[in-house]
């Protein structure tokens, strides 16, 4: 039996143990996601006034990820523009017709993929650190630490991540990686980048980027809406656009220029922060069970 004494220094000693556990806690849920970001960190610009839908960016990134593709002739079918299309799991980028303009060479096109946010709201969400902000531009995955809990999904102000919903033993999620093993290993660019036959997307430093961007607009005012999508919404993102009209006319997100992060963090944090009495309970019952075992101990060896 627990004397008095015994029972407050255990007790006591739970608590200590206790509060270790929240201070790592918040220790960690108050760590920075990403935002240490390199000044020189890479991204993409999407020129959509020069894509013409040919599609070899779709091609190069399924052969590049070992996704499921055909042969390059494939990309000839326009009947894929009749329906909306997204990215998923057998794809991570696909181009969608926004203005089919009688079908003449003047319809045009949005590349739609993982944008790489500067503070992702993935990142942010993911409870076991499977998605992380490198900070040289792209948002990486690691399927060994993914729990399958898809928040991230949820999470995705872009609706990207997609989920192996057809792989019953190890399903992953799925997204462009920005060519990770390509750009950041081996020096080269992404995939979809090489391959576009008329140089509709530019690879290179965010902050040159930028500045090509605001330079085709200032150049060329009556080609190009005044606006560069990426560069504030939600926090900004590594992979950038510029087109010829508004946002809402080019089937893509209206996003305010706070990140996410911002507020789920905050939701988050109380959250776990309510995990007091459980964290408690189980430290006061572990020292209980250990404090238990010693006694048993003690008394098997008296009789030895």
């Amino acid at each position: 039996m627990v004397s008095r004494r015994d029972f407050l220094k255990i007790t006591g000693t739970a608590a200590t143990t206790a509060a270790a556990g929240l201070v790592s806690v918040d220790a960690a849920l108050g760590a920075d996601h990403g935002k240490h970001l390199d000044p020189d960190r890479v991204g993409v610009l999407t020129d959509l006034t020069i894509c013409i839908g040919c599609r070899r960016c779709e091609w190069a990134c399924a052969e590049q990820n070992g996704l499921p593709h055909g042969d390059l002739s494939q990309c000839d079918d326009a009947s894929v523009f009749e329906h909306m299309r997204r990215p998923d799991a057998e794809s991570f980028t696909v181009v969608i017709l926004y203005d089919a303009t009688a079908g003449t060479e003047n319809s045009k096109f949005v590349k739609v993929q993982c944008m790489h946010c500067e503070d992702p709201a993935c990142v942010s969400a993911c409870i076991v650190g499977a998605l992380e902000k490198d900070p040289r531009g792209p948002v990486t995955y690691d399927a060994w630490e993914c729990i399958g809990c898809r928040y991230c999904m949820v999470a995705c102000p872009f609706q990207i991540p997609a989920y192996e919903y057809h792989n019953k033993l190890t399903p992953k999620v799925m997204k462009c990686t920005l060519c990770f093993e390509r750009t950041m290993e081996e020096g080269r660019r992404p995939a979809c980048v090489d391959m576009c036959p008329p140089e509709a997307l530019v690879y290179g430093k965010r902050s040159e980027l930028l500045e090509i961007a605001r330079n085709r607009i200032r150049n060329d005012p009556g080609r190009y809406h005044n606006h560069i999508y990426g560069e504030h919404e939600v926090g900004g993102t590594s992979w950038l656009m510029i087109g010829d009209r508004p946002i809402e006319e080019m089937d893509l997100p209206v996003l305010p220029e706070q990140a996410p992060p911002v507020i789920t963090e905050t939701i988050q944090h109380g959250i776990f922060k309510g995990f007091t009495g459980p964290v408690m309970l189980f430290g006061l019952l572990s020292v209980l069970m250990k404090s238990a075992g010693d006694r048993r101990k003690e008394k098997e060896d008296d009789h030895v």
